[in-house]
């Protein structure tokens, strides 16, 4: 037996020297050098190749190598994206990987691309990995916390902190099992809870699905920390790819789900259940009178649903999916034709649209006025196989709604309640304090139509593709039917309206003439937010004062240049060059052109979009050679931030600053870096400056929505500590006028961001704040004023912005009281602001 007390003997056997190869070490020596020749002659895809023959033949040059073999790889990796070799691209980084498999830079960097391609749980793997590597490293962990949101969805925090909701299910359960449902599925498991609850409930066989790798990871931890690892059998898969016996042994006598959204079927609930009944599940009760064990048939929790449906009056979804606006910034907007947000039921629906969005309607902005009674829609039994199979087909319903509340028509509301047993329900309903939101069925008609009491509103209600579509197609008025898709007076009983402006009939005539579209190209589909900032009035007409300034200014400065005489119209005729940079659909191009004497470049690229501000600059009188699509010109959408032209500059180059959710946009400051070198003298930047205010607050509803709350476990189970994984510190697309909060203190500027002046600019700031009153800090929302110029800004916090806001949540709520002072670290890492507070009340200098 070996003494294994005996202290090694150093120097008897020396480590085996590795073997010579005089051939390998020159191939070794002349790779090298061609990679690092092939580097300097940006030959990227070349010296990679070179760089991964050394790094495998001679692993001692890892250390030497890393950082150049690093910048090989990234730049070879863009331009593989730049030309659509998209698996080539993920080859090299997994061959980067097998060489550093350790490497956080590399491992972040393929997740962004994943992350771009839509592999967002590839990619939030990846980040996590990087983030383990290096906790501190601030990239991956702004690029986790941005991945985390589209992982495990807010709703899921708020679904576990709702304990009404939680006691139900694991109620219905508890009362199947002891009714003899011994052998359970549940469908789209989640973080496991429901599967838990039918174990704990005393089920004999537990078998759970969920199609997220993260949430399925997530899962298996949960269930493992629980003690259930061995009795329940978690399956990284789709239920409708499930079969008996390759999956589970034997047919259940329950299957558990709560894969139901807004509009109750949009998750696949109904094409699950039609497939658990056929493959999954033991046959159901043929009737009230069979006496058959529970353990012998087969159920499903929930059983069934009811929908609700009534028409409201709102502000706020109205200008997010139609033109509220005859005129914007200055332009006559009667050539855009119908523009559309992609929700819609209409008959032209394609894969690009959707049938509802969602909404808390009880925190929208401005809220809303009910302008009908609620109506039942549809019912529907989740136990019936023949009435799942036949809700496809079931005949289109008419439904008439009486009107009770004289009001503008902009959408239908959906909620339902979820019969999970007998006993048991839940409603999503906007009175309800729940976690459900509210489905919205936005009307679409050309124009807006009041409604009066004593009309009736018809409504068709279907399930094509066994998604719910609810559409208002008429009004019956004093014995008229007035159909919505009409242009119609409702002030007349259904008299179309004579244009009031005539010359905007004809120019928008005229446009028409121009093409031979047919009726499908005569809409144009912009996003939601899209839509919201075409409705945007003060945000355009503040860039038409600040853009007419400006050029005005160009133009006599062109003017004083040129006061002796000859070449004077030559130099009144010098064009000023504008680049609108802005995501999306955007008309400041069209804006700019307006003001004369300007060639504006626009960055929409979709052509129905071009077509539509072709169309406007037609109308408006603007000649279509001051209007140009700036991507048309480029070879790569990285490379939009150029010079106009070899021997011109920019005048003016407009940047897209804020993201819809409250975020500042990533790398704007680079942007802005980049920007300022292709401005002439003279040229701007807009917006030129960008000031961040912010509010403490006490907010339990953030609190609720961004981790898990609570010391006790949830209904017994320890969950927390493995979804809480997936908190991120900063809550997007808040509304901060309808947020439930108290204010802590007076609104204060946090950061100033200067686009026009680098050498203003820092990255961490201290702020002192008095708390007006006592309470807990929970969170700092924050939003933005942005300056145009010195005298014109706009801010994203006023009542018709296209923007929402955004929310630092404290780790740790700060308990205050009324005339302390918080001292506020903020920090800004590319577009991620970090905030942390803690009491400070040494005698403030103020200034």
């Amino acid at each position: 037996m070996p003494n294994t007390s005996a202290r090694p003997k150093h120097g008897r056997r020396a480590r085996r020297r590795r073997r010579v190869d005089p051939a390998r070490d020159q191939l070794v020596s002349s790779s090298l050098e061609s990679a690092q020749q092939c580097l300097l002659n940006q030959d990227y895809g070349t010296a990679f190749v070179h760089y991964l023959l050394v790094l495998n033949l001679a692993p001692v040059f890892k250390d030497f190598a890393q950082d150049s073999f690093r910048f090989t790889l990234f730049k070879w990796a863009e331009e593989l994206d730049s030309v659509g070799r998209i698996q080539e691209l993920f080859d090299c980084y997994e061959q980067a990987l097998e060489i550093f498999p350790a490497d956080e830079v590399i491992l972040n960097s393929m997740g962004e691309h994943l992350f771009r391609m839509g592999f967002r749980d590839e990619a939030a793997g990846h980040f996590h990995k990087a983030l383990k590597l290096k906790p501190d490293y601030p990239e991956a962990r702004e690029n986790f916390y941005r991945v985390a949101n589209w992982l495990v969805e807010r709703w899921h925090f708020l679904m576990l902190n709702d304990h009404g909701r939680n006691r139900k299910y694991q109620q219905a359960i508890q009362k199947a099992v002891q009714n003899g449902c011994n052998t359970v599925l549940d469908i789209g498991t989640g973080t496991g809870i429901l599967g838990m609850c039918a174990k704990k409930a005393g089920a004999a066989e537990v078998y759970a699905c969920e199609l997220s790798k993260t949430m399925y990871e997530l899962a298996c931890e949960v269930v493992a920390a629980n003690g259930m690892e061995g009795s329940i059998k978690i399956l990284h898969k789709k239920s409708l790819e499930m079969e008996v016996p390759t999956d589970i042994p034997h047919r259940v006598s329950l299957v558990v789900t709560e894969t139901v959204d807004a509009g109750l079927f949009g998750e696949g609930i109904i094409e699950s259940l039609i497939h658990a009944w056929h493959h999954l599940l033991l046959p159901p009760k043929r009737g009230e009178g069979e006496f058959r064990e529970d353990c012998t048939t087969g159920r499903v929790i929930p059983a069934g649903a009811t929908v609700f449906c009534m028409a409201v009056e709102c502000l706020e979804i109205r200008r997010h999916h139609r033109l509220c606006a005859a005129e914007v910034g200055g332009l006559s907007m009667a050539a855009a034709r119908e523009l559309r947000s992609p929700v819609s039921c209409s008959s032209e629906q394609d894969d690009s649209t959707e049938p509802y969005t969602t909404e808390r309607l009880s925190r929208l902005p401005g809220g809303y006025r009910e302008l009908t009674e609620p109506f039942t829609a549809l019912t529907i039994d989740f136990n019936n196989v023949l009435e799942l199979e036949g809700l496809s087909s079931r005949e289109v319903r008419e439904i008439r709604l009486p009107v009770t509340l004289e009001g503008e028509l902009d959408a239908l509301a959906v909620w339902f309640q979820l019969h999970l047993d007998e006993e048991n329900s839940l409603s999503t309903g906007p009175q309800e304090d729940t976690c459900w939101e509210q489905a919205i069925y936005p009307v679409h008609s050309a124009m807006s139509f009041v409604l009066k009491p004593r009309d009736e509103l018809i409504v068709e209600v279907s399930c094509r593709d066994a998604y719910l579509r609810l559409c208002c197609v008429a009004v019956l008025r004093d014995g008229h039917k007035i159909y919505l898709d009409e242009r119609v007076d409702f002030q007349n009983s259904g008299q179309p309206i004579p244009n009031p402006n005539p010359e905007v009939e004809l120019c928008s005539a005229l446009a028409c003439l121009q093409t031979s579209q047919s009726d499908s190209e005569d809409f144009c589909m912009l996003e939601c937010s899209e839509m919201a900032l075409l409705n945007n009035q003060d945000y355009h007409q503040s860039f038409c004062i600040a853009l007419n300034k400006l050029i005005s200014g160009l133009k006599v400065k062109s003017q004083n240049l040129n006061t002796g005489g000859t070449a004077m119209s030559a130099v009144d005729s010098r064009l000023l060059y504008v680049l609108d940079v802005s995501e999306g659909f955007s008309l400041l191009s069209l804006i700019a052109a307006h003001q004369g004497q300007v060639k504006a470049y626009s960055s929409v690229e979709k052509t129905k979009q071009q077509n539509v501000l072709r169309r406007l600059a037609h109308s408006n009188n603007i000649s279509e050679q001051h209007l140009e699509f700036w991507l048309n010109h480029t070879e790569d959408e990285r490379g939009v931030l150029q010079r106009p032209s070899r021997e011109k500059l920019w005048s003016a180059i407009i940047l897209d600053c804020v993201e819809t959710c409250g975020l500042v946009r990533q790398k704007l400051m680079e942007k802005a870096s980049l920007a300022r070198f292709l401005l002439e003298e003279g040229g701007h930047i807009f917006p030129e400056k960008i000031v961040v205010y912010g509010m403490l607050v006490e907010s339990d509803t953030l609190l609720l929505e961004s981790a898990v709350q609570g010391r006790e476990p949830t209904l017994g189970f320890n969950i927390a500590p493995f979804i809480n994984q997936f908190t991120v510190p900063v809550h997007v697309f808040l509304d901060f006028s309808t947020l439930e909060c108290r204010h802590l203190s007076e609104a204060l500027e946090l950061f100033v961001l200067d686009l026009m002046d680098a050498n203003a600019n820092y990255t961490e700031r201290e702020v002192m704040v008095e708390a007006i009153s006592g309470g807990r800090i929970t969170a700092i929302p924050f939003w933005y004023q942005i300056h145009l110029d010195q005298n014109i800004s706009v801010s994203t916090l006023s009542r018709n912005s296209h923007w929402k806001q955004a929310a630092v949540v404290l780790q740790e709520p700060l308990q205050v009281q009324a005339r302390d002072w918080i001292r506020l670290a903020v920090k800004l890492h590319k577009s991620t602001i970090s905030i942390s507070a803690h009491i400070d009340n040494t005698p403030v200098q103020m200034d």
